[in-house]
């Protein structure tokens, strides 16, 4: 194992499981630097995320990102104690770039690699801004891809998945909403500032596996491909009546209804182990609503919420760095060198 000062394990983190190529520079639990560049304006034009674009993004970003991310961190490659990387899950040919370039650097620095879950790393990065975790401690991950509910005993190798997604993650439905509203992609940010002026009461949209069937099914479980699909009618019957379309109460009514789902299943699960702190992360624990609501209605019940700072939340090195650095910290046993890249990673599987 690589020897560390007092502070902590100097690790830096690399992340290409989406759109955008991060490095992360983390020593112990304090953030040096966190580089991100994002391809998200080429895949605008084509309303998501296109894989084979994302990948050649990767390739042209990964150096400059890399340096840059040195240079704010006032570090040498040759300084780190440890290179992280999300190793799944994630697009197949995106993931390859970052664990690629990874070993790339763990071979010739000669430092242990470490190939880490992105869902985990989405947990973990909540230390750099509020410290340890409490373990054990609910986890709500919710992006793009994601809406999950994990009990966490240990972010390096303790997490249990509690619920999911059973159809379209939370973003996934942010972004078809935002599409279908003619207000562009991605959809989060443009709708979270589109409601700012409509009604979160204007429309009742339906709540998914909230009924008490669903609930014996699914108590823990997501489901938003209903509510888009409800968003999608109200909108065209509005359109066949030749009547204009309130998109600030449609979005607004939108969110408010992801939200609320969101927070009711979190609260419940947390409520159900007994566990009194909810971290919260993923590209949606942005939404400024979902923040609000669940700080309100966690208060009543006596429990605890953390969220990172939105720049924190969307997928970036830093999150990788983390959990990497917690890795070491732990003396997890790093990677072998055949470490591959993993589009379907469990959530169970923390390190590979």
């Amino acid at each position: 194992m690589p020897t560390t000062d007092a502070a902590g394990p100097l690790v830096l983190g690399i992340e290409t499981s989406c759109d955008e190529t991060g490095v992360g520079v983390v020593r112990g639990r304090t953030l040096l630097a966190d580089a991100v560049a994002s391809s998200v304006d080429e895949h605008a034009r084509y309303g998501g995320v296109v894989p084979e674009v994302a990948s050649r993004a990767h390739l042209e970003a990964m150096v400059p990102t890399l340096e840059r991310a040195c240079e704010t961190a006032g570090i040498r490659l040759h300084d780190v104690d440890a290179v992280a990387v999300t190793a799944g899950p994630g697009l197949a040919g995106a993931l390859l770039v970052g664990v690629a370039a990874a070993k790339a650097l763990a071979l010739g620095l000669g430092k242990p690699l470490y190939g880490v879950n992105h869902l985990a790393s989405h947990v973990a990065v909540d230390q750099l801004q509020h410290g340890p975790l409490p373990e054990p401690c609910l986890a709500m991950l919710v992006s793009g891809g994601h809406s999950s509910l994990l009990r966490v005993t240990d972010v390096t190798r303790g997490v249990e998945p509690m619920g999911a997604t059973i159809d379209d993650a939370a973003g996934e439905a942010f972004d078809k909403v935002a599409r279908l509203l003619g207000l562009g992609f991605p959809g989060g940010p443009v709708i979270d500032r589109t409601a700012t002026s409509g009604s979160s009461i204007a429309i009742d949209f339906p709540r998914g596996l909230t009924s008490r069937r669903d609930l014996e099914r699914h108590r823990f479980d997501f489901s938003f491909s209903g509510l888009k699909t409800a968003v999608s009618r109200w909108v065209e019957a509005k359109q066949r009546a030749g009547e204009e379309v309130p998109v600030a109460d449609v979005a607004a009514s939108f969110q408010e209804a992801v939200c609320d789902v969101l927070v009711q299943k979190a609260l419940d699960a947390a409520s159900s182990e007994g566990i009194e702190d909810i971290v919260i992360g993923g590209g949606v624990a942005a939404n400024s609503r979902l923040r609000v609501l669940a700080e309100e209605r966690a208060e009543r019940l006596g429990i605890r919420v953390r969220v990172p700072r939105p720049g924190l939340c969307t997928d970036n090195g830093a999150m990788v760095a983390a959990l990497g650095a917690e890795m070491v910290a732990r003396g997890r046993t790093p990677s072998t060198l055949d470490l591959p890249a993993d589009s379907s990673q469990p959530i169970t599987s923390v390190l590979v």
